[in-house]
């Protein structure tokens, strides 16, 4: 890995403009969803930016959290011209040695796509699946009613 990269969660910090690009047109769950609606989750989660030398963001994840007993973990990528370098585990790292999110009952997320990294984070598939259920709405900000 070349250059010296930076996590931190301070929100002024964030390229929204990319991170709406990317969620909204490459992404597999959040195809389409609206500026306006990815700013209002970013102002009411926990997010983390890894960012080069020269303040380019490249990577990017949200924690829904009450800072006390439970995180949701979602909304985490890496741009594309930029993996391979190890910035998903930089970014997991500060993201599981952050202070507001020590001692939770239940961290969770959701993904298809990269099992293996959140395994060496201790996460797993439920104990008890059948004690869960979600509401899922499938495509939600590519259908008429999210227009």
């Amino acid at each position: 890995m070349t250059g010296r990269y930076t996590v931190d969660t301070d929100k002024a910090r964030l390229d929204v403009a990319m991170i709406h690009r990317f969620l909204a047109e490459e992404s597999t769950w959040a195809l389409g969803i609206p500026r306006a609606l990815l700013q209002r989750a970013i102002d009411h989660s926990l997010c983390f930016g890894v960012y080069a030398e020269d303040g380019t963001q490249v990577a990017f994840a949200r924690v829904v959290t009450d800072t006390a007993t439970y995180a949701y973990l979602l909304d985490v990528f890496v741009c594309c011209g930029h993996r391979g370098q190890g910035h998903s585990t930089r970014l997991m790292d500060a993201v599981m040695a952050h202070p507001d999110l020590q001692g939770l009952r239940r961290f969770m997320l959701a993904t298809m796509t990269a099992p293996g990294l959140y395994a060496r984070y201790g996460f797993a598939p439920p104990a008890l699946p059948e004690a869960l259920m979600e509401r899922c709405v499938v495509d939600p900000y590519r259908t008429k009613a999210a227009r």
